[in-house]
């Protein structure tokens, strides 16, 4: 086990890491994100929309009504989790998080976001609302069926983006003769394993 491994391993879970953001199947489509809320954390899922490799830049798509949003402007250092079941392998991540909202990134992201996605924007309560009874939280006359497109517009003010900004990644990969762990450091972009 070498530098050489640790390149090559880096480099393979780009490669994970891109075809994450439009093929479903692969693990990576979907990520933890753990927040700060009042010195608790509060972990969910999310979907990966989009990767950056310089600076190394995660992208996904959230309603701005969102707990998450409040947390992130109280604390934008987040801790980010992907996992590959079949392949054993974890990365784990360190990020600054930034909200982006009716800016240029954001519209964007917006004009590329599908009518089903969007419709999701489109809900009547804040995201976490109590409600007295259950409710799709999507407009009623959607609910078989995709908006048009002018009907969509109004999820717009909803719709963010959030950017992490990642600072250092660890990857693991589990082995019966013996784990695999290493961290890189995206401000020096050094590599060096670490105990598992």
């Amino acid at each position: 086990m070498n530098k050489k491994y640790l390149e090559k391993k880096y480099l393979q879970e780009i490669e994970f890491l891109n075809d994450g953001i439009k093929n479903s199947k692969n693990p990576y489509h979907f990520f933890t994100l753990s927040t700060n809320c009042n010195n608790n954390p509060e972990s969910r899922t999310v979907v990966l929309r989009g990767f950056e490799l310089n600076p190394f830049t995660i992208y996904f798509n959230t309603d701005l009504r969102s707990n998450k949003i409040v947390e992130i402007n109280e604390n934008p250092i987040v801790s980010i989790l992907f996992y590959d079941n079949l392949r054993k392998t974890q990365l784990r991540l360190k990020a600054n998080a930034i909200v982006h909202s009716k800016n240029e990134i954001a519209r964007l992201k917006w004009e590329n976001t599908a009518l089903q996605s969007r419709k999701c924007y489109m809900a009547p309560f804040k995201p976490s609302s109590k409600l007295e009874k259950w409710h799709p939280n999507i407009p009623l006359e959607f609910l078989d069926k995709d908006p048009d497109k002018e009907s969509s517009e109004s999820g717009y003010d909803n719709f963010c983006v959030i950017e992490l900004v990642c600072q250092n990644l660890e990857i693991l990969e589990l082995h019966h003769s013996g784990h695999i762990r290493f961290r890189k450091k995206f401000n020096t972009g050094k590599s060096y394993f670490i105990a598992t």
